[in-house]
Parts: C-alpha cells; sequence; structure tokens
C-alpha cells in the first residue's frame, strides 16, 4: 500500500496555482524532500513541460517510488539521495527548487545548509518555492500555529516554525531575491525568490 498525507491532498491544489505562476515554462524542478511523492505525482501530472526531479534521504525512496510506479510519469524522475546538511548535491542544476513543510522540520543548521545548496544549484533566474508556516515580526500568525510550534519543539527541540526575517537574510546571502509571498489556507505561506543573474 502507498503512504498517504492527507495534507498533501488538502494543500496541493493551492500549492499548484502559485506553482502555474512562477515555475518556469521548461527545465527541471528539484523537491528536496518529496516526502510521500504525493505532491510529485500531482504537480508532475500538471505541469508536462517540466521535469520533475524528486529527492529524499535513502529510507524514504520506496514511499515515493510507490507512488511513481502507479502514476508512471515521464517527466518525473526517481528520487536521489539528497541530504540537505552535505555538501555535495546528487543535483547539480536545477531551473527551480520547491521544498514543502520542510523548514519548520530540519534544525537550524539544516536550514542554513539548504540554503548554501540552493544557492549553488539553482540556475541564473531561477526559483525557490518554499511552502510552509512562517512567524512575522517575531509573533505567530496563529493560535493554530503557535500550538503547532509547541507539538514541533516538543517532538525536536531543534525544529520549529521559522521567522520569515531569518530566512529572507538567508535567501539573500545565497544571491536571492524575494519575488512574492502568497498567502496559503490554513496559516501557510509560499515565499518565492528568483536567483539574481550575476553582473
Amino acid at each position: 500500500m502507498k503512504p498517504y498525507s492527507e495534507s498533501c491532498e488538502r494543500n496541493r491544489e493551492p500549492i499548484l496555482g502559485v506553482l502555474r505562476e512562477v515555475l518556469p515554462q521548461q527545465g527541471t524542478v528539484l523537491e528536496i524532500a518529496s516526502g510521500t511523492g504525493q505532491h510529485a505525482v500531482h504537480f508532475g501530472t500538471a505541469l508536462p513541460h517540466l521535469t520533475w526531479q524528486t529527492s529524499e534521504l535513502p529510507g524514504q525512496h520506496d514511499a515515493v517510488a510507490a507512488w511513481l510506479a502507479e502514476a508512471q510519469l515521464p517527466n518525473v524522475l526517481p528520487p536521489v539521495a539528497l541530504d540537505v546538511h552535505q555538501s555535495a548535491w546528487p543535483v547539480e542544476r536545477a531551473e527551480a527548487v520547491f521544498a514543502a513543510n520542510l523548514l519548520h522540520i530540519l534544525s537550524w543548521e539544516g536550514v542554513e545548509s539548504m540554503f548554501e545548496g540552493v544557492g549553488r544549484v539553482l540556475a541564473p533566474g531561477g526559483v525557490l518555492c518554499a511552502y510552509g508556516p512562517f512567524n512575522y515580526g517575531g509573533g505567530y500568525t496563529s493560535d493554530s500555529n503557535a500550538r503547532f510550534d509547541d507539538w514541533l519543539k516538543a517532538r525536536d527541540p531543534r525544529s520549529g516554525i521559522r521567522d520569515f526575517e531569518a530566512i529572507e537574510a538567508l535567501a539573500r546571502a545565497r544571491g536571492l531575491s524575494l519575488f512574492h509571498d502568497f498567502a496559503m489556507p490554513a496559516n501557510n505561506r509560499t515565499l518565492v525568490w528568483r536567483k539574481v543573474p550575476c553582473g
């Protein structure tokens, strides 16, 4: 039986609306932490002009592969082993990078490593899309996000909802310019940056 995430099912259409607006017309999208593989199948089906490269830690590859095997999409590639903490990533270049519900799971060191890696692999003019909850001005945007943050930190003290301002500073340091901050259902956001071409 394939793994199933109810949250992926709920958020896929709102996220797809953003992706249709900001992703390039051709090229490779690297999805960091593909999870169950549901997003990859849904977005790959809806965006056949793009190559969707899934990635996960090795222990999660079977979950992603189960969804991909059923869908049989020519533009969605099997998962590569990607650990954001590693200095060498298995993908050297991508026209876009997508990550959903990841930044609050990673430690802050992991977040820093992710942006460092994105800065290396993202093509000039390419976009980074990050979906999830964020704090603004050091405060929660809802009571439910505050409760969620408590749950995250009880599970792993290194995790937690990240401050938009701190994330934006990391992005700027890697040559990424904020393009849009989309409000999403359930007190989430999709942040979109473009990599500033050199020169």
